[in-house]
């Protein structure tokens, strides 16, 4: 099929994956090559200082041919570390692992400077693995400002995951802060722990000149809701005159009184360690525990980055995982993401018709809501209700939050997707 740069023959080169049931099913592990499309940034974005980004209508050449939705569903890449996590007989040593999981999540965006789609609200997007990872996973666009999506993924391994993120985003002229509300939750089924957490910002630097790079900074609080656990996780911001290892995260593991068992340490892009604390380290600090440990046999290593595949650069940087998620699939509801017109139209390469295509998506979206608002003037409640999802109250931490209801994988069974809206 020709070298890196030819597209020849069928772009559905295909690598084989055993399913559980000893069958096998083919994922893609190729997407056709991003065109060479030429734009000025600066002429799109001075206009767009201090707002809001999702009001600001963006061409296609700026995106990933993927949705947020499945963005969101990329979280999972890593998702053997819960599955290690759900076996773990100690608390605390399973909270190394959901932090190493936390840290996971940020690894497929050090390449990753292209923006994804905005769901249209009623968009949704399945990924079906329980044969081959033992989970199923699913996204719906819950609101449209604030952008707000809901998940929901439950694992025949011993764990649920579910979160609700709004993106809140600002130009700020030189660089673009991402700041992603909202909280994730984690739930063990054999022992009830049941932790929560929140996303740092992302920040995308040299938007006008230069070459575009990510950079992750704050802080995030784990917290085991049953035993009082909790693990603080320092992302620190990268710094061209620091002597330090980029991208670099450190952690500490305590228990309810504030005693730290195991220190975290490695980079948000490649890799997670845990060393032990023992009595009698010396220096009490993190930097003192830090130095301690840098040569200790205690080390294990909670978790790796996954390889790129080959040609990764010509495919938005994609990991094989991101390569599989808009590949099309039969029998997925017709709000899914893997339908959405001027998205496959990006991805085949067809900018110019994706463009008029986004256009069409984003004025049905506009009438849709007008309607909903005049229905609204005429009846005291909002008349927009997601399908799959129910806003009520999170009994943990008591959020308003939108929780999965259930019924979407029954209507899959059925292929009875009469309820759902015509949104492409």
């Amino acid at each position: 099929s020709g070298g890196p740069g030819s597209w020849a023959g069928s772009w559905w080169s295909r690598g084989r994956v055993g399913t559980a049931a000893g069958g096998s099913k083919e994922k893609r592990t190729r997407i056709p090559y991003k065109p060479n499309y030429s734009l000025n940034l600066w002429s799109i974005m001075k206009n767009c200082i201090g707002k809001e980004l999702s009001k600001i209508p963006m061409p296609v050449n700026f995106n990933e041919p993927l949705s947020m939705l499945q963005r969101l569903t990329e979280d999972l890449e890593y998702y053997e570390l819960l599955d290690r996590a759900a076996k773990c007989e100690s608390s605390l040593e399973q909270l190394c692992y959901v932090a190493a999981f936390t840290v996971s999540s940020y690894s497929t965006t050090v390449f990753r400077t292209s923006k994804p789609f905005n769901p249209l609200l009623g968009e949704t997007f399945e990924l079906d693995r329980l044969e081959e990872s033992g989970y199923r996973s699913l996204c719906e666009q819950v609101c449209h400002h604030p952008p707000a999506a809901a998940h929901h993924v439950d694992s025949r391994n011993g764990w649920t995951l579910r979160q609700e993120i709004k993106i809140t985003s600002k130009f700020r002229g030189k660089y673009l802060s991402i700041m992603p509300l909202g909280t994730i939750h984690c739930v063990f089924h054999s022992s009830g722990n049941h932790y929560t957490w929140k996303k740092v910002t992302t920040t995308v630097h040299n938007i006008i000149v230069g070459k575009l790079w990510i950079d992750q900074s704050g802080e995030i609080e784990i917290v085991n809701h049953k035993t009082g656990d909790k693990c603080v996780l320092k992302f620190v911001p990268y710094s061209y005159f620091s002597r330090d290892v980029a991208r670099k995260v450190t952690g500490e593991v305590a228990d309810p009184a504030g005693k730290v068992h195991f220190f975290l340490l490695g980079t948000w892009d490649e890799k997670m360690d845990c060393y032990k604390v023992t009595a009698g380290t010396g220096d009490s600090s993190a930097e003192g525990r830090q130095r301690a440990h840098e040569a200790d046999e205690s080390r294990v290593l909670l978790w790796k980055r996954n390889p790129l595949p080959k040609y990764a650069e010509n495919m938005y940087y994609f990991s094989e995982l991101a390569l599989t998620l808009n590949a099309p699939e039969g029998g997925t509801a017709p709000t899914d993401s893997r339908w959405r017109p001027d998205q496959r139209l990006m991805e085949n390469g067809r900018w110019d018709e994706a463009n008029a295509e986004k256009q069409r998506l984003e004025e049905k979206q506009r009438l849709s809501r007008k309607r909903r608002e005049a229905e609204a003037a005429r009846t005291p409640c909002d008349p927009y209700k997601p399908l799959w999802f129910e806003r009520k109250k999170d009994p943990v931490t008591q959020e308003l939050t939108h929780i999965y209801k259930g019924g979407y994988w029954e209507s899959k069974e059925k292929q009875d997707w009469s309820l759902c809206p015509d949104i492409f």
